[in-house]
């Protein structure tokens, strides 16, 4: 006859020790965009291309017209984070998940883009790249329904563990958009083609998905800044 009571009482239990958890993700802020910054930092980027790739990405984040286009979205506010690739399997989160709602929170992020040291990269693993960027979405302390991976590099996917093509269809399948910037130094890749038509057909996927052009190092941040401003406004 104890038998009913102690089990009620188990189930009360493990109703509140779930609670927490169930609470944390009903609280997690809301923000009209989770966008990951996938940045090349594999052998073929010298450190002044490293360093131009990195003033780029701070450069964009603190435009005027990139502040605009976040408060101009229902929540004021997106969650960024970077990325980079290189090595098959060695993407790196190297700047965690920033709330950026204005332009103080613009200026912390654009100041943790520069200070974050380089990380240990190698070849071309992009699809590796996606996948990594795809985990961090799912993992990150934010909630939207817009998620953008964007992806930039100066050459086609190389060694990778997953290949790009299957490494973009899982994150379409997730709801992610994955865009591309291609840093076109060289006019074709080794296979005859413009890389940005490379990242056309292997790279990008999702509604709405595009590839922007950067047709020197020197032209990576106003391309940048016309990636942010499309894919935010």
């Amino acid at each position: 006859m104890e038998r009913p009571p102690i089990r009620r009482r188990a189930m009360l239990g493990a109703g509140a020790a779930l609670a927490p958890g169930i609470l944390a993700a009903q609280a997690a802020p809301v923000l009209d965009l989770l966008l990951v910054l996938a940045m090349d930092a594999s052998g073929s980027i010298d450190a002044d291309e490293f360093r131009l790739q990195r003033e780029g990405l701070a450069e964009g984040v603190t435009h005027p017209a990139v502040l605009a286009a976040i408060a101009s979205n229902p929540n004021g506010a997106i969650g960024v984070a970077m990325v980079e690739w290189g090595s098959p399997g060695g993407a790196a989160t190297v700047v965690d998940w920033v709330a950026v709602r204005d332009g103080a929170s613009a200026r912390a992020l654009a100041e943790a883009i520069m200070a974050a040291p380089r990380s240990r990269q190698s070849y071309n693993a992009i699809g590796d790249a996606i996948a990594h960027s795809t985990a961090l979405i799912a993992a990150a302390p934010f909630r939207s329904d817009d998620l953008v991976i964007d992806v930039a590099g100066d050459g086609p996917d190389m060694r990778s563990f997953t290949p790009a093509t299957e490494a973009r269809d899982a994150a379409v399948a997730r709801g992610i958009t994955v865009n591309g910037l291609a840093i076109e130094v060289a006019p074709v890749t080794r296979f005859g083609e413009p890389l940005r038509r490379t990242y056309e057909r292997d790279v990008i996927g999702g509604p709405g998905a595009f590839v922007i052009a950067a047709e020197t190092r020197m032209d990576f941040a106003r391309a940048m800044r016309a990636k942010l401003i499309r894919e935010i406004a």
